[in-house]
């Protein structure tokens, strides 16, 4: 679901709605969703904060933009200089569009990092698309990723 072409780590936004638009647009350049999921992205913000903690948000459309989606993708965006989310710094957004529970894994992994400090400090700070894929790979307890892209 989270293809490296849909990873952005260096995006700047003016706030809330401008981060919910850069994130949206890569969907759109992913080919995942129609253009409009965007508005039904900005919809979902405006009736319930999508802000997780730990400077990261999950923006997703509602419901009744479901029939926007192509097919179901994840995007991470990451604003080094952090962006105003309602008050709370947020410098990690990863954006979903899911027609059904594909992206419940990924969620779920993320609920692992976000409890873990180190690995919420790595995705804050991940510099290469590599580093976000190896952090939402689901891993075994005793293997953290190294950022480094090559295995032995």
């Amino acid at each position: 679901m989270l293809a490296r072409e849909a990873i952005r780590l260096d995006a700047r936004a003016a706030g809330r709605d401008h981060a919910v638009r850069v994130c949206g647009q890569v969907l759109v350049d992913a080919g995942a969703v129609e253009p409009g999921y965007i508005d039904a992205m900005l919809e979902r913000e405006r009736s319930i904060s999508t802000y997780l903690g730990e400077g990261v948000a999950i923006p997703h459309g509602t419901n009744e933009g479901r029939d926007l989606i192509r097919r179901d993708a994840l995007a991470v965006v990451r604003f080094p200089d952090g962006t105003d989310w309602n008050g709370h710094p947020v410098t990690v957004c990863i954006a979903i569009a899911a027609r059904g529970g594909g992206h419940m894994e990924i969620l779920a992994e993320l609920a692992e990092i976000l409890m873990d400090p180190d690995r919420a400090r790595a995705l804050r700070e991940a510099t290469e698309p590599e580093q976000v894929l190896a952090l939402l790979a689901p891993q075994a307890e005793d293997q953290q990723p190294t950022g480094q892209g090559h295995t032995v």
